[in-house]
């Protein structure tokens, strides 16, 4: 009698870890299929609770679990890594051309949050597509209460992102959307006519120039903020005024100069990523991670009324 009931409790045990076991599904996505509100499948509504880019959020369901997702059949600019011109027809293997999807990148991001960023929204998988990708994130089509298309598409059709081609089921519909982008010069695919005309038109005459640039700080840079740096120079025999006037890097980051900032002829300022005390010569930006791409980046300046004065790759 002992023996049988030994023998039940251990097959018992077997089974009930082959179920927390099943090949392909984890604790995670238990919780996130079962959420009582629906089926991935037919669709289920979320609370987006994080923007990481473009194509890249972090949602909340009914029941209290959070997911990853990444959108299915898109790839917006980088704006944390390095991009690959190769992949962007149209755009060159310059560091013109990389600063461009950076900064398309950058403006993705912008547009996934003013759209996504606390809002309510369904998400559906897709039958001819893996659930998940190479990082573990749910891959998913996005929609909105107010519009009939998916957010994936009209990242598409407004020329924030292209096609990833993988065999899903609206493929067709993305392709379409994206040459249609390509060839009206929408958004990303508008490199060349407005790069020139951003250079012609938009870049006033200043005298504060970028002098030096020291992205690459010793050690590790994220550690050594103090000695991630950029020096403007007044060239202008006159004084110059430039407080409230913004420097920003190719991600959107910005940094507004304090009232007070007014360069004597021929001064330099030095431009800090750390945190500190403001002096004649130095102004620290205060973050706690490093900006500055070591393989290159563009810094912008503007003035106080939004006037370009600056844009300067490195």
């Amino acid at each position: 009698m002992f023996r049988r009931d030994g023998l039940s409790v251990l097959a018992l045990s077997i089974l009930l870890l082959l179920a927390g076991c099943t090949a392909g599904i984890s604790p995670t996505t238990q919780a996130t299929e079962s959420t009582g509100a629906g089926s991935l499948e037919q669709g289920v509504t979320v609370t987006v609770i994080k923007v990481t880019d473009g194509d890249t959020m972090d949602v909340r369901f009914a029941n209290g679990s959070e997911e990853t997702i990444r959108l299915l059949g898109v790839d917006t600019p980088e704006v944390y890594a390095e991009n690959s011109p190769s992949e962007w027809e149209g755009v060159p293997e310059t560091q013109a051309g990389r600063d461009w999807l950076r900064q398309w990148g950058a403006r993705a991001s912008e547009f996934a949050t003013s759209e996504l960023d606390g809002e309510r929204v369904e998400i559906r998988v897709d039958p001819q597509e893996d659930r998940r990708g190479g990082y573990g994130r749910l891959l998913v089509y996005l929609s909105t209460a107010d519009t009939e298309r998916s957010f994936n598409y009209r990242l598409i059709e407004r020329g924030y992102a292209r096609l990833y081609d993988t065999p899903f089921t609206e493929r067709d519909a993305f392709v379409a959307a994206e040459a249609d982008a390509r060839e009206s010069g929408t958004g990303v695919w508008s490199f060349g006519d407005e790069i020139e005309s951003q250079t012609a038109s938009s870049i006033q005459d200043s005298p504060l120039e970028l002098v030096e640039v020291n992205a690459d700080a010793a050690g590790n840079d994220n550690e050594n903020l103090d000695d991630e740096y950029l020096v403007f120079e007044n060239t202008d025999p006159e004084p110059l005024e430039i407080s409230g006037w913004t420097v920003s890097d190719s991600a959107g980051h910005t940094y507004t100069v304090p009232d007070g900032v007014r360069l004597k002829p021929g001064a330099r300022i030095r431009l800090v990523t750390g945190p500190g005390s403001d002096t004649q010569s130095a102004l620290y930006w205060g973050e706690d991670q490093a900006l500055w791409n070591n393989g290159g980046d563009t810094v912008t300046v503007r003035t106080a009324n939004g006037e370009t004065v600056l844009k300067q790759a490195y």
